[in-house]
């Protein structure tokens, strides 16, 4: 379940990829369609279920925290991630999603005002190796992407780093499916209220059959995606999702390499490799401490 998940996840990237760049859809309203889509969705299959959608807003406590994921992680991390395939391509911006751990730490020590474990700098340190060589081909005057695209790049890595340590709370109290669901759509509402649903122009252009049938299967996708993700944490530890959860940039460079021809340079290679591997290093390492202060 999980590599089928992140294998879905890893296709969504390219086929925004190649919505924005065989279109004039801008990155607002495509979203605006796939996060309200897919929200409605999510709770629509959640009340054919018997699932209460609703008593999360009697509490003002809830709602308010709701709102805050909505906004800040659900359409925050969409955002970053679907501007930085527009300023770069799928692959980059599915890779540096995986600077979160790193915002993760650092969130964590400074919290804790003490610092990080010598596990988790060395995995940092590699990670920023791969990242450094990912980005420039091993070359200090060959920096291989925009300014833009590197800064919404790092906006995904940030806003992913939030998405995952803010609703712990709420997702603990009212169930994950109830919390995504909703948060798509408040997502989608708001982003649609700014960037306004009323642009016509643009929805003559996602009604294109080849457009308007990729967007489906973008929505379809990785609502399946995000289903089969949860499940599978019924049966395998966070530890083994961090690790099988790599399928999805591999998903997403494969297939960019066979549809959209991109290519990745032998030291670009060695970075996403370097930066894989430290990725998987860290999730192993701090379950293994974690196992050791548990047992002491």
């Amino acid at each position: 379940m999980i590599i089928s998940g992140a294998m879905l996840w890893g296709a969504t990237g390219p086929m925004m990829e190649w919505v924005l760049s065989s279109s004039e859809l801008s990155v607002s309203f495509m979203l605006t369609i796939r996060l309200t889509l897919a929200g409605a969705m999510l709770l629509l299959f959640l009340m054919l279920t018997k699932k209460d959608i609703f008593s999360i807003w009697k509490s003002p406590f809830w709602w308010v925290k709701l709102i805050v994921f909505g906004v800040l992680g659900m359409l925050g991390v969409q955002y970053t991630f679907v501007a930085a395939i527009n300023a770069s391509n799928a692959v980059l911006a599915t890779l540096l999603q995986f600077l979160a751990p790193i915002f993760v730490v650092l969130y964590v020590s400074f919290a804790q005002r003490m610092m990080p474990p010598k596990y988790q700098v060395i995995g940092i340190a590699g990670t920023l190796v791969g990242l450094f060589l990912l980005l420039t081909n091993g070359s200090f005057s060959n920096l291989l992407v925009s300014n833009e695209a590197l800064l919404w790049g790092l906006g995904v890595g940030l806003t992913f780093a939030f998405y995952t340590l803010y609703p712990t709370s709420i997702m603990n109290e009212w169930g994950v499916l109830i919390v995504v669901g909703w948060g798509m759509l408040i997502g989608g509402l708001v982003l649609g209220l700014f960037k306004g649903f009323w642009q016509f122009e643009e929805m003559e252009i996602m009604l294109q059959p080849s457009i308007a049938w990729m967007i489906v299967w973008v929505i379809l996708c990785g609502t399946f995606a995000f289903v089969l993700f949860l499940g599978s944490m019924k049966y395998i530890s966070p530890v083994e999702t961090s690790i099988l959860s790599s399928m999805e940039p591999l998903t997403a460079m494969v297939i960019s390499v066979i549809w959209l021809g991109r290519v990745l340079e032998g030291w670009q290679i060695a970075g996403v490799i370097i930066m894989l591997v430290c990725v998987t290093w860290l999730s192993l390492e701090g379950d293994r401490q974690t196992k050791k202060l548990e047992s002491q």
